[in-house]
C-alpha cells in the first residue's frame, strides 16, 4: 500500500501571507519577468527604435535653434570648429532647393523635426505599451492558469484575497515598473547623446555641469527613503479603508437593523483622517522635493551663463554654443527626476514580481497515475470504500478504517454529528484531496488509478454552497461545456422542475443573472444547481446537504424529482432532513470519522443508537418551531 501524501512534510503555506512591500531588484527576476515580451519582441525593437530615433531627434532640436539660427544666421558667426550634427548644410540645401530664405528653412526644418519628434515620442508609447500589456496579458493568464489548478489542500490554507491580490494589483504594479522602464529609457538617450555633443564643444564647462549629477542623485536616493515609508503608511490606510468599506457594505443589513451608522461613520472618519494626513505629508514631501530640483537647476544654469559667458566673451565658445548647454540642462536633469519617480515603484514591482513567481513556482498538486485507467463508457455505480483513513494534519485523522460497499444503483443517506466526517468522503471520491492507494473503488478501479479531470466528468456533485457565475442561465447550466445543447439544459431543467421558475424570468434561459444569482431566491438557485450537474447526466449523484436551505414547498418540489432522478443511479445523499434520509435504501452513521451503524430507517430506529438519538433530536427542534 502506498503511503499517504499527507504524511510528507508540511508546506509553508504562511509565505502568502507575508508581507512583500518592498524588494531590491535582481538580474535573475527582472531577466524571468522579460522572458513573457520575448514573444511581442518585434513590438519591444520596434519600440526602443522609436525611443532612439525620437532622442536624435529631440537633441538635434536646440541645435537648428543655437548653432544654426543664433550662431550661423543672427550673429553669423558659425565657428566650424564646434560640432552642428550637420544642420547648417541641412539648412542650406533646404533654402537651395526651396528657394526660400536660410531663416525660414532653419524654421521649416525646426517644424518639420518637432512633428517627427513628438510622433516618434508617441508611437514609442504606444508600441511600448501595448508590448507591455500583451506580455502581462499572457503572464496573468499563466498565473490564473496554474492558480484554477492548484488543489484543494492549497486552498484551505491560503486566503482567496491573497491569491487574488497576485492576479490584480501585483500585475498591475509590474505595468507601472516596465511602463517607467520605458520611460527612463527615452530620458536617458538623449541624455548620453547630449553628453557626448557637449563633451565636444566644451569639455570644461561639460565638467562643471557634471559635477551637479552627483548631487542631484544622492538628494534623489535620500528623498526616495525618506517617501518610502510615508507611501507604505499610505498603502496600508487605504487597505483599510476598503476592508472597513466591503465590511460595512456586505452587512449594511446587520449596521442598520443594529443603529450602527453612526458608530462605524466614527470609525470609518478616523481611518479617513488618518490617511488624509498622510496624503499631506506625501503632498508636502513631493513639493519641496520639487522646489529642491527647481533651485538646483536655476543654480546649474546660473554658473553655465557665469562661466560660459566669459568663454563667450573671450572667444572660446560661440553664443549658440552656450544657449545649446542652458537647453541641455534639462536634458540631464529631468532622467534623475524621473529615476527617482521610478524608484518606489521598481522596488515595490519587484516585492509584486516575487509573490507572483513565488504562486507560479507553487508546485502543490493532486496525485496523477502514471499510467490511468480508462473508464469504460457507462460506469455501473459500484462504489468501495476499503479501510479508508484520512487526515487533513498529519496525525489528525478525521476518517478513520472506514469500509463500505454501495451497490450500483443504489442510494446511501449518510449522517452524523457535525465534524464527523461526512463532507470529507465525498470530498475524498471526487478527488479533491490525495489519499492511500486500494482505499476507494468505482467499478472494481482504484480512484488513484484514474486521471481525476475523467473522474469529475463521471460524478455529479450538488453542495449546499453552490456558485452562481454572472452569466445567462443557460451558461450556468452549461458551464461552457460544449456538449450541453440548449435542449439538454432545458432536459434537465425540467427533470428537477427548475423550467417552472425559469420560463418565467423575462428571457427564460437567456435571462442575465447576477453574480451569485442575487436575482433568484435560495430555493431556485439550488433548483438551478441541480440542473447543472444532472446537465451532465452522471452515473453516481452526490447530494451534500443540498436540500438544507430550502423551504418546505421548494423541497416537496425537488423530492417529487429526486425519486426519478435517483433510479438506476448510485446516490450519495447527506442531509440532516428526515425526509430525505428515509427514503434512502441504507443509512449510514458515522462518528469522530468511523463507521458506526448501518442500515434501514426502520432497523436504525429500532435499535435505539446513535441515528435514534440525532432523529429524536431533530423531532425536537421540529416541535420548538411549531
Amino acid at each position: 500500500m502506498a503511503p499517504s501524501t499527507h504524511s510528507a512534510k508540511p508546506r509553508d503555506h504562511g509565505v502568502f501571507d507575508a508581507e512583500i512591500s518592498y524588494k531590491a531588484p535582481t538580474l535573475a527576476e527582472f531577466g524571468r519577468l522579460l522572458t513573457w515580451a520575448v514573444p511581442h519582441r518585434r513590438q519591444v525593437l520596434r519600440s526602443l527604435g522609436l525611443v532612439l530615433l525620437a532622442s536624435f531627434l529631440a537633441i538635434l532640436l536646440p541645435v537648428i535653434i543655437s548653432r544654426v539660427i543664433i550662431d550661423g544666421i543672427l550673429i553669423q558667426n558659425p565657428m566650424l570648429h564646434m560640432p552642428d550634427l550637420g544642420m547648417n548644410d541641412l539648412t542650406t540645401w533646404i533654402a537651395h532647393q526651396l528657394n526660400i530664405s536660410v531663416l525660414v528653412a532653419a524654421l521649416l526644418l525646426y517644424g518639420v523635426l518637432t512633428l517627427c519628434c513628438h510622433g516618434a515620442y508617441h508611437l514609442h508609447r504606444v508600441t511600448l505599451s501595448e508590448a507591455v500589456m500583451y506580455a502581462l496579458r499572457d503572464l496573468r493568464l499563466a498565473l490564473f492558469t496554474h492558480i484554477e489548478r492548484l488543489p484543494s489542500t492549497f486552498f484551505d490554507k491560503v486566503a482567496v484575497g491573497r491569491v487574488m491580490t497576485r492576479v490584480t494589483n501585483d500585475i498591475q504594479a509590474l505595468f507601472d515598473m516596465l511602463i517607467g522602464i520605458g520611460m527612463l529609457i527615452g530620458e536617458f538617450v538623449p541624455f548620453f547623446i547630449a553628453l557626448g555633443l557637449m563633451l565636444a564643444i566644451d569639455v570644461e564647462l561639460t565638467a562643471y555641469l557634471l559635477i551637479a549629477i552627483p548631487v542631484f542623485g544622492v538628494m534623489t536616493y535620500f528623498f526616495r527613503l525618506a517617501t518610502r515609508q510615508i507611501y507604505r503608511q499610505i498603502r496600508s490606510s487605504v487597505s483599510q479603508l476598503n476592508q472597513n468599506l466591503q465590511e460595512n457594505l456586505s452587512g449594511i443589513q446587520v449596521v442598520q437593523l443594529s443603529n450602527r451608522e453612526q458608530r462605524n461613520l466614527d470609525a470609518y472618519q478616523a481611518i479617513n483622517v488618518r490617511n488624509q494626513r498622510q496624503e499631506i505629508s506625501a503632498v508636502t514631501m513631493e513639493t519641496s522635493y520639487g522646489a529642491f530640483m527647481d533651485n538646483m537647476v536655476n543654480m546649474a544654469l546660473a554658473a553655465i551663463l557665469w562661466i560660459g559667458g566669459g568663454e563667450v566673451i573671450q572667444a572660446q565658445i560661440s553664443l549658440g554654443s552656450l544657449i545649446l548647454f542652458t537647453q541641455f540642462i534639462d536634458m540631464f536633469i529631468r532622467p534623475i527626476r524621473v529615476l527617482g519617480q521610478q524608484y518606489n515603484v521598481i522596488f515595490r514591482a519587484m516585492a509584486s514580481a516575487e509573490r507572483i513567481f513565488q504562486a507560479l513556482d507553487w508546485d502543490e498538486k493532486l496525485r496523477e497515475p502514471a499510467a490511468p485507467k480508462t473508464l469504460p463508457k457507462r460506469l455501473k455505480g459500484e462504489v468501495v470504500f476499503n479501510r479508508l483513513t484520512f487526515g487533513y494534519e498529519p496525525g489528525q485523522p478525521v476518517i478513520k478504517d472506514f469500509s463500505l460497499t454501495i451497490a450500483p444503483g443504489e442510494k446511501v443517506a449518510i449522517v452524523g454529528p457535525t465534524g464527523s466526517g461526512k463532507s470529507t468522503l465525498i470530498r475524498l471520491l471526487s478527488r479533491s484531496y490525495d489519499f492511500h492507494d486500494n482505499a476507494i473503488f468505482i467499478d472494481g478501479i482504484d480512484l488513484n488509478d484514474l486521471p481525476s479531470a475523467a473522474l469529475r466528468q463521471r460524478i455529479g456533485v450538488v453542495l449546499q454552497d453552490f456558485h452562481i457565475f454572472a452569466g445567462t442561465v443557460f451558461d450556468n447550466i452549461r458551464l461552457g461545456d460544449p456538449n450541453i445543447s440548449i435542449d439538454d439544459a432545458k432536459q434537465a431543467a425540467a427533470w428537477v422542475n427548475a423550467d417552472e421558475f425559469i420560463n418565467a424570468l423575462p428571457q427564460g434561459f437567456d435571462t442575465f443573472l447576477n453574480e451569485r444569482g442575487q436575482n433568484l431566491s435560495q430555493g431556485e438557485r439550488q433548483l438551478l444547481a441541480f440542473a447543472r450537474v444532472l446537465a451532465r447526466d452522471p452515473e453516481i449523484l452526490i447530494l451534500d446537504e443540498a436540500t438544507a436551505s430550502i423551504d418546505t414547498e421548494t423541497e416537496q418540489t425537488i423530492q417529487t424529482a429526486l425519486g426519478r432522478l435517483t433510479r438506476g443511479r448510485t446516490s450519495i445523499l447527506i442531509a440532516h432532513r428526515l425526509q430525505t434520509i428515509q427514503e434512502a435504501d441504507r443509512i449510514v452513521v458515522l462518528k469522530h470519522g468511523e463507521l458506526r451503524e448501518v442500515g434501514s430507517h426502520e432497523t436504525l430506529m429500532a435499535a435505539r443508537g446513535i441515528y435514534h438519538t440525532l432523529t429524536q433530536l431533530q423531532f425536537q427542534d421540529l416541535a420548538s418551531l411549531t
